[in-house]
């Protein structure tokens, strides 16, 4: 219930203005977020990728309301690249993409506008040397969402694809996805969805999860497991061992600031690890939703909150 509630109150525009206000504010971001600007992006990533892990680095932002704002979060993820690229981290950091943030909600042109930002967007880390990732949003957008991919990947076919194990229909789309050279990462879902389209409780959401995991592992594609779940990833490992899969041929990605000792503990087992780092000023929405997630996000948040009246 709480998370339902959280996940609620994730768009208000109220509560959003009020905890922003919060003089605690920053020390609570900065445990899931690496900052506002590219260069806070970069250093966190130069830390991590030191320690033996990779890096997605998103730039805060969703439902953008007009045509600056999306060409905007373009330019962005433009600068980021660049940036990214004159270091030499490009090896290890690519960018993962939310369609609203690049126009895909606008009314009339929106679809055509995000695939051409998105494009922009993909040509410059193909140049720098690395790739991109869309990130899914809630279910109203998952058509569109993965027509776009289809439409990329005729150019760029190491788009990386998301999909949300808590949807009834993710099974499906595995089948469609694993094929020879698809990324598709896995996640569990944080959007506040309706029973119609969406597992409920979290042992169903388990199940599915581990039933999509199953798909991909034993596809022809790179499967990239986003979960800090224990039993999940132990699961994960067991089925890449029975579809007699190398270390290299999936992945393992977790949470910027969630659980960095087992981030740590699966790099030195010599397993490919990448850490989504979100980055920017729009933070709120990405804050609710991984206090939603987890009780110890929220028991953090809480002792934080105490701690620094």
């Amino acid at each position: 219930m709480l998370r339902r509630v959280l996940l609620g109150v994730s768009r208000s525009p109220q509560i959003k203005k009020a905890v922003s206000a919060m003089p605690v504010s920053s020390g609570i971001v900065a445990r899931f977020v690496a900052g506002e600007t590219a260069p806070e992006a970069v250093l966190a990533t130069e830390k991590l990728v030191s320690n033996g892990l990779n890096v997605s680095l998103d730039h805060l932002g969703e439902d953008v309301t007009d045509i600056a704002a999306a060409t905007a979060t373009a330019d962005a993820y433009l600068e980021v690249l660049k940036q990214l690229s004159d270091v030499g981290l490009t090896a290890h950091a690519e960018v993962s993409v939310k369609l609203s943030a690049v126009g895909q909600a606008l009314p009339g042109d929106g679809e055509k506008i995000a695939l051409e930002n998105a494009r922009t967007i993909c040509h410059a880390a193909r140049n720098a040397g690395t790739t991109v990732t869309l990130d899914m949003e809630d279910h109203t957008t998952t058509d569109s969402t993965l027509g776009i991919l289809r439409e990329l990947r005729q150019d760029f076919p190491e788009t990386g694809a998301v999909l949300q194990a808590y949807l009834r229909r993710t099974e499906g789309d595995c089948v469609d996805l694993a094929y020879a050279g698809s990324r598709v990462r896995l996640c569990k879902g944080a959007y506040k969805e309706p029973e119609s389209v969406a597992y409920q409780n979290k042992q169903a959401v388990d199940k599915a999860y581990v039933r999509a995991m199953k798909i991909l592992m034993n596809g022809a594609g790179y499967p990239m497991i986003a979960s800090h779940d224990p039993r999940l990833i132990a699961i994960a490992g067991s089925l890449a061992d029975r579809a007699k899969r190398e270390r290299g041929s999936y992945e393992y990605q977790l949470l910027y600031g969630i659980r960095p000792e087992e981030q740590l503990r699966l790099a030195r087992e010599g397993h490919t690890v990448r850490v989504y780092i979100p980055y920017g000023e729009d933070w709120y929405g990405y804050l609710v939703r991984r206090l939603a997630e987890r009780p110890a996000n929220l028991q953090f948040f809480a002792r934080s909150l105490i701690s620094k009246k």
